[in-house]
């Protein structure tokens, strides 16, 4: 019979065995393909950082950052999808404004908190947001998008990237400082929500620069103002709302990587210096500068502060103006 020392020991050694497998892994990570969830459709600002930075981390990392497009529901399914996840590393959400800090406050139905949900990784970037209209639009002026709203009260429109977007909330944002109403057209992502505007359907827009600073540099698109207090380098003609009567009134854009609640802090810590390292590359930095993007690179408790504090912030916007989505 085993004496209460050997059972001790046998007990110890098991135990550090056991815990061998799962040390080596973290120190090995990563050795298949990470995921990168986009919560929203292809083709609009957060998908165009998103593939631009997997890009640079996965040759950082060593293996392939895949990324995958889902917009359903204002990226609620993506957020579920992610928070279910595997804690291991392999699955990281694209994070921003509207899954991480409004959806919780705006959809009634959902159960997933963000904030509980997620481990936070770094702040990637912030960017503004800019008001366009189509080159062929009634409209020529911010004043006058303004002025027919005021006008015709309810008979203005406008599209978003989805509900909870930071292009939905900036919009609701605006409508409110301004006191008129419009009716909203959400979609799975900027891109699709331009694409309707192009062909005629939709007055105008609030959406990030990179989503449509191709489209404005080629013509199609018109940009009247933006969002942040003071102008922007990329469109130094394009005055701020700010300047136009509302000077309280500021919105911005940022994304940033998340993994689900409980990931092991040696592979957050990887993960965190190759995201660093990408955005330090020149091609990144150029690139995102160029789309009027401000490379941040946080610490993960950095980015969970302001979280909380956007949280806080757009839980209070949303129940002053009664906005929510059963």
């Amino acid at each position: 019979m085993l004496n209460r020392r050997h059972l001790s020991l046998l007990l110890a050694t098991g135990c550090l065995v056991a815990a061998l497998p799962a040390a080596h892994a973290q120190d090995a990570y990563p050795v298949r393909p990470v995921k990168l969830v986009v919560p929203y459709a292809a083709g609009g600002g957060t998908d165009a950082i998103a593939r631009l930075v997997a890009n640079g981390v996965g040759e950082k990392l060593g293996q392939a950052m895949v990324v995958e497009n889902n917009g359903t529901s204002g990226g609620n399914v993506a957020s579920q999808r992610v928070a279910s996840a595997d804690p291991d590393g392999y699955t990281v959400l694209m994070a921003n404004q509207g899954p991480m800090v409004v959806n919780p406050h705006l959809f009634k139905s959902l159960k997933l908190d963000p904030l509980t949900a997620f481990d936070p990784v770094t702040l990637i970037a912030r960017t503004p947001l800019v008001v366009v209209v189509s080159k062929n639009s009634k409209f020529k002026s911010f004043e006058d998008i303004i002025a027919f709203g005021k006008a015709s009260p309810g008979a203005l429109t406008y599209g978003s990237a989805g509900n909870g977007s930071a292009s939905h909330l900036a919009t609701a944002l605006l409508l409110s400082q301004a006191g008129i109403s419009a009716v909203h057209v959400p979609y799975k992502g900027a891109g699709p929500a331009l694409n309707d505007m192009l062909g005629g359907r939709g007055d105008f827009m609030v959406t990030t620069l990179p989503s449509v600073l191709g489209l404005v540099d080629s013509g199609e698109m018109v940009p009247l103002a933006v969002t942040t207090k003071e102008r922007v380098a990329k469109l130094p003609d394009v005055p701020a709302v700010a300047e136009r009567g509302y000077p309280d009134y500021e919105s911005a854009a940022w994304y940033g990587f998340t993994v689900p609640k409980g990931t092991p802090q040696p592979v957050i810590d990887k993960l965190r210096s190759a995201t660093l390292e990408a955005l330090a590359t020149p091609i990144i930095k150029e690139r995102l500068s160029a789309e009027g993007t401000t490379i941040v690179g946080d610490t993960p408790q950095e980015f969970a502060a302001m979280m909380k504090s956007e949280s806080t912030r757009w839980a209070t916007f949303l129940g002053q103006a009664g906005i929510s989505i059963d």
